[in-house]
């Protein structure tokens, strides 16, 4: 079966896009089939897998709102996992959709058009924009849980709340099977105190699970989508590149097939 996971969090700057490329890779090297949907219109899931949103001329925003195959726009990438990219064009989409019955619903009904396809993924992981509008909604009605990253600064657990309202409201209305997988903290500096302190209380203060190791904070990060890779190709042996590792062999475990 497939494991559609959203990796979503309202704030920027987060890590989501990073955490999304490397736990896919992460999971590639696992032996796993990966899909990673760029559903942010910055489209820097896109860009850093090493394709440029302008030289392409379709991606995700026709298949969500002109009814496109997914497969006609699909892209392999050197990480080892299959694309569904973005381009600037997917600011209007939210617009377009805002008018549509069902709009909730696009992105699963987008992903259920592989299944029509006979295509099949073990993984499925989106790159949800940083906001809480249609496209979010619509990533967390199509997912089995919900990943969120999280840097461990107060300014950025604030957010959390808001958030988690609304996978309150999405299994209240579109998707009652959703579950909050957990926090995964990123760019972690274990050398403060504040970085340890937001991290002791992420649990107790939202009741979630800490998926763990924290990532930590470098600058092999920053230096990878400039390669148009993820940090597993980049800086192989690297602390984020382990944690990585590690973060996606949990996440495997959890669906019984690690």
């Amino acid at each position: 079966m497939t494991t559609t996971l959203a990796v979503a969090n309202q704030k920027g700057g987060v890590a989501k896009t990073t955490s999304v490329a490397s736990i896919g890779a992460a999971l590639a090297e696992l032996g796993q089939r990966v899909l990673l949907v760029d559903l942010d219109p910055q489209a820097c899931l896109t860009f850093s897998l090493g394709i440029d949103p302008e030289d392409l001329e379709v991606s995700i925003h026709q298949v969500l709102t002109k009814g496109l195959s997914p497969v006609e726009t699909i892209l392999e990438t050197d990480d080892g996992v299959d694309l569904l990219p973005a381009t600037i064009e997917l600011a209007r989409a939210e617009a377009d959709l805002l008018t549509r019955t069902g709009r909730e619903h696009a992105v699963k009904a987008a992903l259920e058009l592989l299944d029509d396809d006979d295509v099949h993924y073990d993984w499925v992981l989106l790159d949800c924009p940083p906001s809480l509008g249609v496209l979010t909604v619509a990533a967390l009605t199509a997912a089995d849980g919900v990943l969120i990253p999280l840097q461990c600064e107060t300014l950025s657990h604030r957010g959390v709340g808001q958030l988690l309202d609304t996978v309150h409201d999405v299994r209240r209305f579109t998707n009652r099977g959703l579950v909050v997988w957990g926090v995964l903290p990123t760019l972690y500096d274990g050398r403060t105190n504040h970085a340890r302190a937001v991290l002791e209380t992420i649990s107790d203060t939202y009741q979630l699970d800490v998926v763990e190791p924290p990532i930590p904070k470098t600058i092999k990060f920053a230096e990878a989508p400039a390669a148009g890779r993820s940090i597993l190709r980049t800086s192989r042996s690297s602390k984020g590149a382990k944690a990585y590792r590690d973060v996606a062999a949990h996440l495997l475990a959890r669906t019984g097939r690690g």
